[in-house]
């Protein structure tokens, strides 16, 4: 039987989608899947043999179903199949639709009276594609202008700026130089504006879902009042921002996708909302938190400058 796509073009076609579709959908890092993962070369090496195997058996069908077809039947098969892709009935009917032209023999029931040197013109509709996407473009246009001028969900400037907060997230995972490391021994609360600025910016873009943009708490507890549930100060929310929350599975740790620099602005900017009191906020969890400054190390005398009695 006469395919519209022979088996050895139908077949190739077939496996690389599939392959492709295993690449996309399976996070193998930098190796192929099927490298990475011997299952996927697995399945796609049956997969393989099935779609052979299939294509194999349908052959057999077909030449069998041949050999039982009558003379006059096979006669048909033959005229039907001698037709070409452009002339089958089908395919026609399918430019009839998608065009709505007239056939040559009933163009008069079309011609309309300008006459330019024997050149006349033809009246035919527009082809109902063009029609159907011109619709579909002012459909588009309302809901654009509806969405972004009415309701004024964001515009370019904002969707620029969460375009680089996303580059800057990817920026903070490539290698980092030593010398702009910071650790949870040598985490100090930075109070300079840009520092500030930097981790209301990240505040905004990570934190908002779970403690709200003024920090009152929403799914998270309250940042704004003197209440800690994991302890406060620079050096306890740097860490509880670095490595997450035992207490709270929701908060995840951040140090795969900030740096060190990055999470010290945040704690530094959480720190500056206590005392906000914003409108709405949560109740106060966990225990106040009081800095207590560092005790002074004690004196430690030298045994050997210790001046040795006057003898009398």
């Amino acid at each position: 039987m006469k395919k519209l796509i022979p088996s050895y073009v139908r077949v190739p076609l077939l496996f690389a989608v599939v392959f492709a579709a295993l690449e996309y959908f399976i996070d193998s890092g930098d190796r192929p899947a099927f490298i990475k993962f011997p299952m996927v070369a697995l399945f796609l090496g049956v997969f393989l043999f099935l779609l052979i195997a299939i294509e194999i058996v349908i052959d057999a069908v077909d030449k069998v179903t041949y050999h039982l077809l009558t003379d006059e039947q096979k006669k048909q098969l033959a005229d039907a199949q001698s037709v070409s892709f452009t002339e089958s009935s089908w395919y026609q009917n399918i430019v009839s639709k998608l065009t709505r032209s007239k056939e040559m023999e009933r163009e008069e029931d079309i011609m309309l009276d300008h006459d330019y040197d024997g050149i006349k013109e033809l009246d035919n509709v527009l082809p109902p594609w063009w029609v159907y996407l011109f619709y579909g473009t002012i459909i588009f246009a309302l809901v654009y202008m509806v969405r972004f001028h009415v309701m004024n969900e964001y515009d370019q400037e904002q969707e620029f700026k969460n375009e680089v907060a996303l580059a800057e997230l990817e920026k903070s995972k490539l290698p980092k130089d030593p010398a702009d490391e910071v650790s949870y021994e040598t985490v100090v609360a930075v109070t300079d504006a840009a520092s500030l600025a930097k981790g209301k910016e990240i505040f905004t873009n990570a934190c908002t879902a779970c403690h709200k943009a003024d920090g009152g708490g929403l799914v998270g507890p309250n940042l704004t009042d003197k209440n800690w549930i994991n302890g406060g100060g620079i050096k306890n929310v740097f860490k509880l921002i670095s490595e997450g929350s035992k207490n709270n599975p929701s908060m995840v740790a951040w140090k795969a996708n900030l740096s060190s620099k990055d999470i010290q602005s945040v704690a530094s900017y959480i720190l500056t909302l206590e005392g906000s009191n914003p409108p709405g906020a949560k109740a106060a969890e966990g225990e106040i938190w009081t800095e207590t400054a560092a005790p002074a190390d004690e004196a430690v005398v030298d045994s050997t400058k210790v001046e040795a009695p006057a003898e009398k």
